[in-house]
């Protein structure tokens, strides 16, 4: 194939050859994602294979393939149907023999004491010979690829600590250096370390179960109706428009709408919603989800990435793959990390090799408890080994994993509760909220707005109100439209819709008004005294009260009710009690916003009535310079600058393609039970950020000067790199465990 040519599908597979941990899967992916073209990347440690994948213009093979070597390591592309060698063959088999030939050497030196034997010495070199080429090969490629680019990484730590163990037991040998030879030490320090890898990979990959699952929803074919009748078809071939039968039991393999037939669908692996949902006539169906009962036809109206599952696979890779500010940190010192400690290794080899008397007079007294005898006896002896000690146990993957493992959990939990976090910068945000506001209608309601009641004396009212609501969509105009579907059709002129207001038209050069009483009274319509009064009992009572005018006259008044949610009270008491200010901002007339607050346990001073849509975002600057940090969760179109200015937007499942876009977290369902566990979520994996930077300094600070004093041996350095890596990964998974927000 040739390499400057471009990617001609949308997924490019490449094999990846030098990666021995994950954090050189997140160099690798880091790589990848910066060339253009990339929309995601999916990098696997076992079998060392990413997946790119690409919308619109498709990368170039060659600037994957450099962008691979940048970092290092080595790529080359793989068809579809093609295994890669490194899968087909992987490292286990170097990692099982490494571990035996170690487990072999450990009994015959610590069980059977053969250490001072000529045959198990000279068995010693050949077995540790082969652990060196074939278990270490891997660690020695990839110090090479990298001393080549003029970096350093942990594999530069693993190979010159097991070589010069290995090295200096082999002169020892053929030098009958009378001495302890370290050929076991140089076996462990190679298996150990490749078995933390491997277990650590294989705890890792736990991390992405929740994608792994979404991505196996969709079934590999579909029952296609035909006139001519039923034929089962791969889900590839389905068009928009293609009609499918669906039997209980079936996964829907596409978005579409039903047809013909009722029933139920499972949809909790997409929402976090454990409760069937009713299907009928009219109703949308989404690919992945699974057909509960009844028999349903329907039609297809996306396909491939255009369907609702596609949508959050890929919300959920960007999120994986993001990075958050904090990390920056953790890079930095990563950076650094390998040459200063390839420094302090090479200062300890000298003070122990040439002021072996003062190192050994230090060490004692600082750590009293150690016999002198647990120390090597000659000077070079613990240099090398000391050496070997400082470069092993001084490793900065944990430093690497500590928040993109962390991110990845988090992000995979929250998925498999209908929640979707955009990135690691939500996540951080998440944590540092003080302020929740809550947009009334269609958040803390349930958004179906019903009439309650239309007062009119004027016969021709209906029909003018259901002409000025036939072109809106706003909640409160499809209400009217569904009240008076019935009413007569007329004929309106020059209609337009003012945001915030009411919608306004000309019928027989008068013009008419549909929308709040405060904008029609601005515009010159006269109200009573008992059109007032009505008006007040009913906003005193929670309805939302709007007006139809004519000119200056006020033809009719209409009452509509929104329900509070079930869930809205129980949502605000936990928001307290997690100390965060819930405010609520509402269009509607303060009595209105008010009975619905009081209902939802706001106070008086929470609740903001008569909030225009452009004035959300107003309050919540003013709030931001009073020092707040403030979340606002809303769900309409109108709410799209009021997400943008909120340090943290959440929009609902509702919410429409704009506000979806603002937002840094969705809810795939309306359900406002979902908020406090979304935040809670959010700010236990950022606790766990932090807890995984602090455990990986604090585990470097405190493992290297001890490995400094000859404290720790090679083999019980190499055994806590790799625990250090589980600790981080495990912490992180602990998330995946979170129960919700009590």
């Amino acid at each position: 194939m040739d390499p400057s040519a471009s990617v001609a599908s949308s997924t490019l597979e490449l094999s990846i050859s030098g990666m021995t941990c994950q954090g050189c899967v997140r160099h690798a992916t880091d790589a990848l994602a910066t060339v253009p073209g990339v929309d995601s990347v999916e990098v696997r440690l076992d079998p060392g294979r990413a997946t790119i994948r690409a919308k619109g213009r498709t990368p170039a093979l060659e600037a994957l393939l450099e962008a691979v070597r940048s970092v290092g390591f080595e790529a080359l592309p793989i068809g579809a149907d093609e295994t890669p060698k490194q899968e087909r063959f992987g490292w286990r088999f170097p990692m099982f023999l490494g571990i035996t030939v170690t487990a072999l050497l450990m009994l015959g030196e610590w069980g059977f004491g053969f250490g001072g034997q000529s045959w198990f010495r000279y068995s010693s070199f050949f077995l540790a010979a082969l652990v060196q080429s074939i278990c270490g090969a891997r660690f020695y490629a990839g110090a090479w690829r990298q001393l080549k680019r003029g970096s350093s990484n942990m594999d530069t730590l693993v190979a010159i600590g097991s070589t010069t163990a290995f090295a200096f037991s082999a002169w020892a040998l053929f030098t009958d250096w009378p001495g302890h030879l370290y050929f076991m030490e140089a076996a462990a320090i190679i298996s150990l370390v490749s078995l933390g890898h491997h277990i650590e990979s294989r705890v890792a990959a736990r991390a992405e179960g929740s994608l792994r699952d979404l991505l196996h929803l969709v079934p590999e074919t579909a029952e296609r109706r035909k006139a001519e009748g039923l034929e089962r078809v791969p889900v590839s071939l389905l068009k928009v428009g293609d009609e499918v039968l669906l039997k209980p039991g079936d996964r829907i393999p596409v978005d579409g709408i039903v047809t013909d037939g009722a029933g139920a669908t499972d949809e909790s692996m997409l929402t976090g919603e454990s409760l069937p949902v009713e299907k009928q006539v009219g109703s949308s169906l989404y690919g992945g989800t699974t057909n509960h009962d009844g028999r349903l036809v329907m039609r297809v109206t996306a396909t491939g990435d255009g369907t609702a599952l596609a949508g959050i696979i890929d919300v959920v890779r960007r999120a994986q793959n993001s990075r958050a500010s904090i990390q920056r940190l953790g890079d930095r010192v990563s950076n650094v990390f390998v040459p200063v400690v390839l420094l302090i290794a090479i200062g300890t080899a000298l003070w122990w090799g040439l002021a072996y008397e003062n190192a050994l007079r230090v060490a004692t007294t600082l750590l009293p408890f150690v016999p002198a005898s647990h120390y090597p006896a000659a000077p070079l002896e613990a240099a090398v080994i000391h050496l070997a000690g400082v470069l092993i146990i001084a490793c900065p993957c944990a430093m690497g994993l500590a928040t993109p493992a962390a991110i990845m959990a988090g992000v995979n939990a929250a998925a498999r509760r209908g929640i979707l976090i955009r990135d690691g910068v939500a996540l951080e945000k998440s944590g540092r909220i003080t302020t929740v506001i809550f947009d009334k209608t269609g958040t803390l309601t349930a958004g179906r707005l019903t009439v309650e009641e239309f007062k009119s004396a004027d016969p021709s009212a209906p029909a003018i109100a259901s002409a000025l609501a036939t072109g809106s969509n706003h909640p409160l105009s499809v209400a009217v439209r569904e009240h008076l579907r019935f009413s007569p059709v007329i004929q309106i002129e020059r209609w337009r819709e003012l945001p915030g207001k009411g919608v306004e038209a000309t019928v027989e050069n008068k013009t008419v008004r549909l929308g709040s009483l405060d904008w029609l009274q601005n515009s010159g319509t006269i109200v009573s005294t008992e059109q007032n009064q009505a008006v007040q009992d009913a906003q005193r009572d929670g309805c939302t009260v709007i007006g139809l005018s004519r000119n200056s006259d006020l033809l009719g008044l209409i009452q509509l009710r929104d329900a509070l949610k079930p869930a809205a009270k129980e949502v605000v008491k936990k928001l307290r009690l997690a100390n965060l200010r819930p405010l609520i901002v509402s269009g509607d007339h303060i009595a209105t916003a008010r009975s619905i607050g009081l209902a939802a346990g706001f106070a008086d001073e929470e609740i903001h009535a008569g909030i225009q849509p452009a004035d959300k975002a107003a309050l919540i600057r003013r709030l931001q310079g009073e020092g707040h940090r403030v979340a606002f969760i809303g769900d309409g179109i109108n709410d799209a600058p009021a997400l943008e200015q909120a340090d943290l937007g959440i929009a609902v499942s509702r919410a429409s393609d704009i506000a979806r876009k603002s937002a840094d977290i969705l809810l795939l369902r309306s359900d406002i039970q979902a908020i406090p566990t979304a935040l809670d979520l959010a700010r236990a994996t950022l606790r766990t950020i932090h807890q995984n930077l602090f455990w990986a300094f604090f585990y470097n600070v405190a493992a290297i000067p001890l490995a400094v004093l000859g404290i720790v041996s090679p083999v019980i350095c190499a055994a806590a790199m790799g625990f250090s890596d589980l600790i981080v990964v495990g912490n992180a998974l602990r998330l995946l465990r979170r129960p919700d927000a009590a």
